[in-house]
């Protein structure tokens, strides 16, 4: 080893130590900011047409019973003052709305009859989205 550093000495090779430390962190943690968590039900989120048979229908009909088709047309009569003498009329929306998983069916006794599904969402909103749609909003005014 001398002989090798007396030879460095004469031709001048400088000799560094390199910290493999870095200085400063390459990555930076991001904060996480709380996100606002909201829980809402898919029938809060959908809107139907005014006097349509599908808003008629899902005014009518609730959660925690079993409803036949008699009392379906009873209900949207005392409601909107609406009678449907065809009961075919509001069978494809009926059928539509069972089909997509809105509303659940059942055939007891030969009548069928029809409830909602209380499907619920859960929602989470960050912080900074929030914000930029307000910031958004009140530059348009």
């Amino acid at each position: 080893m001398k002989i090798i550093d007396f030879f460095k000495k004469i031709f001048g090779k400088k000799i560094e130590k390199i910290e493999n430390k870095p200085k400063e962190p390459i990555y930076t943690q991001e904060t996480s900011k709380p996100k606002k968590v909201s829980i809402k039900s898919v029938w809060d989120i959908l809107k139907f047409n005014d006097n349509t048979q599908a808003s008629h229908l899902s005014s009518v009909i609730r959660f925690d019973e079993w409803v036949t088709m008699d009392e379906i047309r009873r209900r949207i009569f005392e409601l909107f003052q609406i009678d449907y003498k065809n009961e075919r009329s509001l069978y494809p929306y009926l059928k539509t709305l069972v089909d997509i998983g809105l509303i659940e069916s059942t055939n007891v006794g030969g009548k069928r009859k029809w409830r909602k599904k209380d499907l619920l969402i859960k929602i989470e909103e960050e912080e900074e989205e929030t914000q930029e749609i307000e910031l958004k909003q009140a530059v348009n005014q």
